[in-house]
């Protein structure tokens, strides 16, 4: 079946958020290095400075949820895109360290909001034979700003003493552009049934091409267990078990894998191994569009293979590029550009799998009522992980001589340890409606 062009477009102007979530998690890259020489950080401070960016997605990703629910998808989504814009411009212009991470945590609370809202908006907007497509259109997105980042800093690098400052500002272009563009989508129709606007749901199904649109509505207000008096519902409340499990789970494993810390500090890497800065900043745009390519191969199979195949394929993969980076740490043996290819194969299982998975299984695996609640944890776990990664990989990998090959044994160990999740625990869910998944974990 082919995916109405209205619902494509929706999706596509939800995922623009994730472009500016890439760029701003990608952009420290070529920044992080001249900060640090600028106001004279020790190497606390220094990961401190690169991580506050993710301590706010942990804020953000937490609180996200409630102004979803209250407010609506579409509104929220509004407010990210005019704290993208702010942050982007202050972070640039500012000479003072403390404003800088001020607004570099305040540009996290909006890339943890994005992560949330995001996902859950386009997977409550997708018809369900496209939903895989449609919310990894998300991931793409955000592989793609982390593509068009690499590039700039490339790009910009030695324009002058302040090339760190237009890397962090051209974020501001596409930051305009989706803050206006979020004005002219729908609201979620799951959202409006919530709110008793059943008739502009109808109207919302009617244009994205729901075949059936009262009996969907009728579905979600099944599974709502529809009821203006009913007491409020809570993740936690023990008959969500496995959702919570899976989605906590597969959040650790994600950044488990190391991908922020590589991608973070993708040209100090390359640096430790021997090469320039500017050759390093050109190499980190390879990881670039390897992260791209193979996401966009992800997204044209998801839907086919399933979740759990990618997951499964992508372990693989990615224990043996990690093995062979932690084999050339550990013998301090480089062999010119072979990190790099080690680097730029373990990118692209990832990309293929949990790269791509993520954001479409959490926002499947929660029920209506308590959606907003389950996408706030898997994505408050993914960024706890990622600021806690991001902040002692620069420490670890600067302290020891033999740190590279400790951090990326533990990626190596932990990515068997997901393999073995994926293949013996994760149930599939490709093909069907969010409440026939719901009936599948035995959630009634």
């Amino acid at each position: 079946m082919k995916t109405p062009l209205s619902a494509f477009r929706n999706a596509l102007v939800a995922a623009l958020g994730g472009f500016l979530f890439g760029f701003d998690t990608a952009v420290i890259s070529g920044v992080e290095k001249s900060i640090q020489q600028l106001w004279m950080l020790d190497e606390v401070s220094h990961g401190f400075t690169v991580a506050t960016a993710l301590m706010g997605t942990v804020i953000g990703a937490l609180v996200a949820g409630r102004p979803a629910e209250k407010y609506g998808r579409r509104r929220v989504l509004q407010a990210i895109g005019l704290l993208y814009l702010v942050t982007s411009l202050v972070t640039a212009l500012t000479s003072t360290w403390s404003i800088f991470v001020l607004f570099r945590f305040l540009g996290g609370v909006g890339v943890g909001a994005s992560s949330v809202v995001g996902p859950m908006y386009i997977s409550e907007i997708s018809p369900a034979h496209s939903r895989g497509r449609l919310v990894a259109l998300f991931q793409f997105m955000v592989v793609s700003g982390i593509l068009i980042a690499f590039v700039s800093n490339y790009v910009l690098y030695g324009v002058g003493e302040d090339s760190w400052r237009w890397m962090l500002g051209v974020q501001a272009a596409p930051a305009l552009l989706y803050f206006v563009m979020v004005f002219f989508v729908p609201e979620s129709p799951r959202w409006l049934v919530k709110q008793g606007l059943a008739d502009d749901a109808a109207k919302v199904f009617a244009e994205i091409g729901e075949p059936k649109p009262a009996e969907a509505i009728q579905k979600i207000k099944a599974s709502l267990h529809y009821d203006v008096g009913a007491v409020k519902e809570n993740v936690f409340n023990g008959q969500y078990n496995k959702p919570v499990f899976y989605a906590v789970a597969l959040a650790m494993f994600n950044q488990l894998s190391g991908i922020n810390a590589i991608m973070y500090y993708a040209p100090r890497i390359f640096e430790m191994t021997g090469l320039a800065k500017d050759t390093a900043l050109l190499q980190a745009v390879s990881i670039g569009v390897t992260n791209m390519i193979f996401t966009l191969l992800a997204i044209s199979v998801i839907d086919k293979f399933g979740r759990k195949t990618l997951l499964i394929v992508g372990s693989v993969g990615m224990v043996v590029s990690l093995g062979l980076v932690t084999h050339a740490f550990y013998t301090q043996q480089f062999g010119g550009y072979a990190v790099m290819l080690y680097l730029v194969g373990f990118i692209a299982f990832f990309a293929f799998s949990q790269g791509a998975v993520i954001w479409v299984f959490i926002s499947e695996i929660f029920p209506n009522k308590v959606r907003s609640q389950g996408q706030t944890l898997g994505s408050t776990t993914h960024w706890v992980m990622a600021a806690a990664i991001s902040w002692y990989f620069p420490v670890l990998a600067e302290k020891s001589e033999m740190g590279g090959f400790y951090a990326f044994l533990l990626f190596t160990v932990m990515m068997i340890l997901h393999g073995i999740f994926a293949w013996k625990i994760l149930p599939e869910t490709k093909g069907k409606s969010l409440e026939g998944i719901q009936e599948s974990l035995g959630i009634h």
